[in-house]
């Protein structure tokens, strides 16, 4: 995978901010660059993402890149996508999964990260954390926003997290496959061939 040239994207590959709580130490995983049209917005690294350094190199990228409808050479393209969770390190481990992202991540990156995208024609927001950001949704239940989708269309569309943990939702909710994720794979389509 190349690495981001980028000067903000070095300034945040070096971030200690958050080192005293984070149980594994930082390693800051994104994906950078600002000629990037598309964003996936995501929780924050899982320990396989943190030990590899290289973003959803797990199940949930694997599901994810198959609703995008493209392969890991296209995704792991940062010209065409970046890859910037709120919280760009491996939070730790509670007892329902991994800890929710550092607030202190968000704070100090997000708005500089977004300024440095031009190009971005769509945003992807995956879970509560990255929706509550981009959509101001605050705690409007997932099932809500990702429903309602059609709101945000065609510039962000809300995505529950890609995770195996979320098969009982998918399960539980068949007009997700049905209804968003055809509009979103011909929407991704769309931007890739015009780039």
């Amino acid at each position: 995978m190349p690495r981001d040239t980028h000067p903000l994207a070095a300034e945040a590959r070096a971030c200690r901010l958050c080192a005293a709580h984070l149980p594994h130490g930082p390693r800051p995983v994104f994906q950078f660059h600002p000629a990037a049209r598309i964003l996936i917005a995501g929780q924050a690294p899982g320990a396989r993402v943190h030990a590899s350094g290289v973003p959803f190199d797990d199940p949930s990228g694997e599901r994810l890149r198959d609703w995008l409808g493209v392969d890991r050479d296209t995704f792991y393209d940062p010209q065409r996508f970046a890859i910037l969770p709120m919280g760009f390190c491996f939070p730790g481990s509670g007892r329902n999964g991994d800890l929710p992202p550092r607030p202190e991540c968000a704070d100090t990156w997000r708005r500089r990260f977004m300024d440095a995208l031009p190009q971005l024609e769509l945003t992807l927001t995956l879970g509560q954390f990255a929706m509550a950001w981009h959509l101001e949704s605050g705690r409007q239940a997932l099932t809500d926003v990702v429903r309602d989708w059609r709101r945000h269309w065609p510039a962000v569309v809300p995505l529950p997290h890609p995770s195996p943990r979320n098969n009982r939702w998918l399960a539980a909710n068949p007009w997700f496959a049905d209804e968003v994720l055809p509009a979103l794979g011909a929407r991704v389509r769309e931007i890739l061939s015009a780039s």
